[in-house]
């Protein structure tokens, strides 16, 4: 089995794919938008699809899925076991969220915590359409990413309380549902006082 060096730079790896900020390239290729300076400000889907519209942020969403999955998927690869597996998830998910090439600002880690999750513990497949029932009835991507993150993350708890599922990659799930959570923490805040943008909603 390869070494911690191997593993470390595996991780660091990790983190600088998940730094690749799609949506910013992808909006400032197409149109000249920088998302950091319109909507949200964030560089994921959600603010690629209320600045671009729907085409560029399918795109956008599945760059950023294959970010995640990649990365644990590389780990895997090269046998180095679940600890660099999980360290690998949490890594990638910084790297978007605060990636060094676009001044540390990123998205909200939830497409590619979701790609890093779903390799790590499948069952995740199992709460999307949790996620897409949320948004569509409440027209809220914020709180179906977070309700879903936190389904997944309780899921992996109890697989792993079960030995259905080691806990190197539970604890690995819920710290990429915390920094899902810190990155939304504004709009926790607009959820709770009502204020928080519908999507489909002009302004």
């Amino acid at each position: 089995m390869p070494g911690p060096l191997a593993g470390i730079a595996v991780t660091v790896s990790a983190f600088l794919i998940g730094a690749i900020p799609w949506g910013y390239v992808v909006a400032r290729s197409t149109t000249g938008v920088d998302l950091r300076e319109v909507g949200s400000g964030g560089t994921g889907a959600t603010n690629v699809l209320r600045t671009l519209g729907f085409r560029a942020s399918a795109i956008v969403f599945v760059l950023d899925v294959v970010k995640g999955v990649a990365s644990v998927l590389l780990a895997r690869a090269l046998g180095l076991g679940t600890l660099w597996e999980a360290a690998a998830g949490v890594a990638v998910v910084a790297g978007h969220c605060w990636s060094p090439f676009i001044g540390f600002k990123g998205g909200k880690g939830v497409a590619t915590g979701a790609g890093a999750a779903t390799v790590l513990f499948p069952f995740v497949v199992a709460v999307l359409p949790l996620m897409a029932m949320i948004v569509w009835s409440t027209r809220y991507v914020s709180l179906g990413s977070l309700v879903s993150a936190a389904v997944a993350t309780i899921a992996a708890v109890a697989f792993a309380r079960v030995d259905a599922l080691d806990w190197t990659s539970a604890v690995a799930i819920a710290v990429i549902f915390a920094i899902i959570v810190v990155r939304h923490e504004s709009n926790i805040r607009r959820l709770m006082n009502g204020t928080e943008r519908r999507l489909g909603d002009s302004h």
